[in-house]
């Protein structure tokens, strides 16, 4: 199954005039966003738990520029975003992809992780070091 995150960028322009000193001026637009396509999600999969392992990798937050994630939805493998149905019909192509993750690699990250945190728990709870 594919997984499609849709985002919605936001650009402050009151930062582009910003010294550094004080507080940043707050003057934010919205500039778009992405539809990242997360691949081979096995179809009894929570999807928001999926989301959440991807979120770190997508959302960004600064002064300057922010990426949030407005949207999920399943989708039949092989979904195009209009963006790159637009570049077949008129380049004949897709040069320009939506970023895609593959469901595998992000759960080998997760299981790394949570394996490293759950021997760091049971150290500390039998006193022992990892």
């Amino acid at each position: 199954m594919l997984l499609v995150i849709q985002t919605q960028d936001r650009e402050n322009y009151g930062a582009h005039d910003w010294d550094g000193e004080g507080d940043c001026p707050q003057h934010w637009k919205f500039k778009g966003g992405n539809y990242y396509k997360i691949t081979n999600v096995p179809v009894d999969a929570d999807l928001s738990e999926v989301v959440e392992m991807v979120r770190a990798d997508i959302e960004e937050s600064g002064d300057y520029y922010t990426v949030d994630i407005v949207g999920y939805e399943p989708e039949v493998d092989g979904w195009q975003s209009e963006f790159e149905k637009s570049q077949l019909e008129y380049d004949g192509e897709i040069v320009y992809p939506e970023p895609t993750i593959d469901y595998g690699d992000i759960k080998a990250v997760f299981d790394s992780e949570y394996a490293e945190w759950s021997a760091d728990v049971d150290a500390k709870f039998y006193g022992e070091t990892a």
